[in-house]
């Protein structure tokens, strides 16, 4: 057999020339399937970057505004321990207004907490409303504590801030119980306290105009007149 030919007859050039054809389709092929996966990677990336502040944006939308402002006060961490909101009526007060109201407690007690909770509504353009039925309901006298109102745009706000309780009333028939040596008693391990914040728009506020009187010539009905006799006893029939 020549030099320089294969058993099959073809020359051995043309035989590497297709082994090198092969080698150069197999790394192009594998390039493109690495800027396939780049591009994938890519792509995946771009979506979640722009689908978290997407998230936030619509969540923020859709929540109610003034939340949005209680979220921003300059308050510490200590002081918003367990928040929870709770939301009522119409923003656009269609058939009722909005009512918002905001719990929370703090690890420590109302004599600090209220003057925090002050400095940071003030700190928002808060204006404290001296108002008349402030708080507008009864409130529990005997825990020390602050209850002021707040007034900014069209919104109304009273801030009632008390030392949390811990009284356990047991029942009447319950055993008494002797405590055990070392045993810590209820009242020694409740601390801190107590925040409410109720925001209203002043329009549906009763405070921000005039109260109808509780006069009682004015709100009282006059009875019905009792007769004492049948009007029609004295009617006699007619001869038909």
């Amino acid at each position: 057999m020549a030099s320089g030919t294969e058993e099959t007859g073809q020359p051995r050039s043309a035989g590497l020339g297709t082994l090198r054809v092969a080698r150069s389709e197999i790394r192009r092929q594998m390039r493109e399937r690495r800027r396939v996966r780049v591009a994938v990677v890519v792509m995946i990336s771009l979506l979640v970057l722009a689908a978290l502040p997407l998230y936030f944006g619509v969540r923020a939308a859709m929540r109610d505004p003034v939340f949005n402002s209680l979220d921003q006060l300059d308050v510490p961490a200590w002081a918003t321990v367990n928040t929870v909101d709770d939301v009522s009526g119409s923003r656009w007060c269609l058939e009722e207004c909005r009512y918002r109201e905001r719990t929370a407690q703090s690890e420590r007690a109302a004599a600090e907490t209220a003057p925090v909770y002050e400095k940071a509504l003030a700190a928002e353009g808060w204006q404290p409303w001296k108002v008349q039925f402030c708080p507008d309901l009864p409130v529990r006298t005997e825990l020390p504590g602050r209850y002021t109102c707040w007034k900014r745009d069209e919104l109304t706000l009273d801030l009632w801030v008390r030392d949390a309780t811990c009284t356990i009333e047991a029942a009447p028939d319950a055993p008494a119980v002797e405590p055990t040596e070392g045993a810590v008693p209820p009242a020694a391990e409740c601390k801190g306290s107590l925040v409410s914040i109720k925001v209203r728009n002043a329009i549906a506020d009763d405070r921000t105009g005039p109260r109808p009187s509780t006069d009682p010539s004015l709100t009282g009905v006059d009875p019905d007149p009792i007769f004492s006799d049948d009007p029609l006893d004295d009617l006699t029939p007619s001869p038909s």
